[in-house]
């Protein structure tokens, strides 16, 4: 299901005292993409067996969308007006053997999308019936099969949710979540294009999906998600740049150099409330020219038309993301004042994934006044001992902020044997982080 830019604009803004679902708003289109499921869930059984701060794992289902392997969690933690308590709500994407073995998507965790839900943050339920107007039943976003000449129709993989008609961390009635997420369609391209260093029994390889661009997708209950289309004929809002494109363009008018690039995948959008932009889009790129994994970034006035401004931040010799980065999640900086609340301060703070020499990917950290230049703090999260579930690598963070002054972050961890699960840390008082226990075991 698509809708276009119209009709996002009436999402956004809504009219008072009408539901933005309603047909007096001229979306509701096709009412089975606007039906409330009854949502049944299930919990992951056997996490402790696989590490003590394991929270989310493939399913054990092979017909799941997820039995293979999932990645990129992305948490929001919500107050619901007028009860008591949190509800936590996880989407994630996954992909099992069937779509893995069928060649049409690269070899990352992405393929589908899926939602769970927690009471606690740390014992999880996944959704196993989602939008019945999906590909396959137990997703919030799935393939898309509506539009053969669309950038996602081999394979989609998580960015960011925001929901920005409701007030920071309460869900109220009326809100719309918005999901930035990418995509690959089924165009075969040589593998070597998107590799620094080519073996010689890979020189001739193909591979399909790998020209990912970035899609918005709204909904109003965070599991039946509608594509609005972008500009862009195949339907993305960003698609890698490209010379032919012509110039680039600032707010103040002046050209920005962009980079010429060759995917545009993981998207992580966040709302400013000072300075000229409303919203700020951080995406993981590879560059044309000299093969180098870098974050890039655009803007944007009303969270879905961007401006690419460029690179922000590149790989550095000698240290851990020497080999590239990406996949992050940036947010504005917040202090824990005496009264016991979190207040927003200046700058910005991005989360993401480095790559050292060794070839392995680390949880590292950044800072940023303006959100254009950053400043790097290194790794906050390393890999696990030797022979745990994540001693292969630890990336795709997601940080929420917790009621007693520290922060959690979820990330996607990865063992020895290619396997990957969702993991827990918690930040200590002296700023360090250190993996949660999230399963507990009687003796």
């Amino acid at each position: 299901m698509r809708y276009g830019t119209a009709a996002l604009a009436l999402v956004l803004l809504g009219t008072p005292g009408v539901s933005a679902w309603s047909p007096a708003n001229g979306i509701n289109r096709k009412s089975k993409h606007i039906t409330f499921h009854h949502l049944t869930s299930t919990s992951n059984d056997n996490l402790a067996s696989i590490g003590p701060n394991v929270v989310l794992a493939p399913s054990t289902d092979p017909a799941s969308f997820d039995s293979l392997k999932i990645g990129c969690p992305r948490v929001h933690r919500y107050g619901r007006e007028g009860s008591e308590g949190s509800e936590y709500i996880m989407w994630y994407h996954g992909r099992n053997e069937e779509l893995n073995s069928s060649g049409d998507a690269p070899p990352l965790s992405t393929g589908r999308i899926g939602k769970a839900t927690s009471l606690n943050g740390l014992q999880w339920s996944k959704i196993t019936e989602g939008s019945a107007s999906e590909d396959t039943s137990d997703v919030t976003l799935g393939l898309n099969k509506e539009s053969w000449w669309g950038f996602d129709t081999g394979h989609v993989g998580l960015g960011q949710v925001l929901l920005p008609m409701s007030l920071p961390s309460v869900i109220s009635e009326g809100g719309v979540y918005i999901m930035y997420f990418m995509g690959g369609n089924l165009e075969e391209l040589p593998a070597s294009e998107f590799m620094s260093e080519v073996p010689e029994n890979m020189s001739d390889q193909k591979v399909k999906g790998m020209r990912m661009k970035v899609g918005v997708a709204i909904s109003q209950d965070g599991t039946t998600f509608g594509r609005i289309e972008g500009d862009d004929p195949s339907g993305a809002c960003m698609v890698p740049y490209d010379k032919s494109m012509g110039p680039t363009t600032g707010a103040d008018g002046k050209r920005i150099d962009v980079d010429e690039e060759l995917y545009c995948a993981w998207p992580d959008v966040v709302p400013i409330t000072e300075g000229p932009d409303d919203f700020l889009m951080y995406y993981s790129t590879m560059l044309k020219e000299t093969k180098e994994k870098v974050i890039a970034f655009g803007a944007s006035k009303e969270g879905f038309r961007f401006q690419k401004r460029g690179v922000c931040l590149r790989p550095d010799d000698g240290t851990m993301d020497a080999k590239g980065l990406s996949r992050c999640t940036v947010q504005e900086n917040h202090i824990y004042n005496e009264n016991g609340r979190w207040t927003k301060s200046k700058g910005l703070i991005m989360y993401y994934e480095g790559v050292g020499e060794d070839g392995k990917n680390r949880v590292m950290e950044a800072v940023s006044t303006d959100g254009k230049e950053w400043t790097k703090n290194g790794v906050i999260l390393d890999l696990g001992p030797e022979g745990s579930w994540d001693c292969g690598g630890v990336g795709s963070p997601s940080v929420i902020r917790m009621d007693d002054g520290t922060r959690r972050m979820y990330y996607t961890g990865q063992g020895a044997d290619g396997k990957t699960a969702i993991g827990v840390a918690r930040q200590k008082e002296d700023g360090s982080w250190e993996r949660e226990q999230a399963n507990l075991t009687f003796a």
